[in-house]
């Protein structure tokens, strides 16, 4: 199978993609060498998931009730270098 047929499009291709790695690992039933690849395999859709989460966790924003009452957006993680809408 080549690299480019299993990469991960989305999120949720990449944590099935882990969940079927680990699935298949602890079966056991794999030669070492066919579970170092699913091994890197499982480490890559990580890593993917991983990215991904990052990038939503950036974009996340929290409606919160201020002192007069009204509601405003706030960014979930106050230390990033991105302006709120306006």
């Amino acid at each position: 199978m080549s690299k480019e047929s299993t990469d991960p499009k989305n999120f949720e291709e990449a944590l099935a993609l882990l969940e079927d790695s680990v699935a298949r690992l602890e079966t056991g039933s794999s030669t070492l060498e066919e579970s170092l690849q699913i091994f890197e395999q499982g480490i890559s859709a990580s890593q993917v998931c991983s990215k991904i989460l990052n990038q939503t966790r950036k974009r996340v924003q929290v409606l919160v009730d201020n002192t007069e009452g009204e509601f405003e957006l706030e960014f979930l993680d106050n230390d990033l270098d991105v302006d709120p809408p306006t």
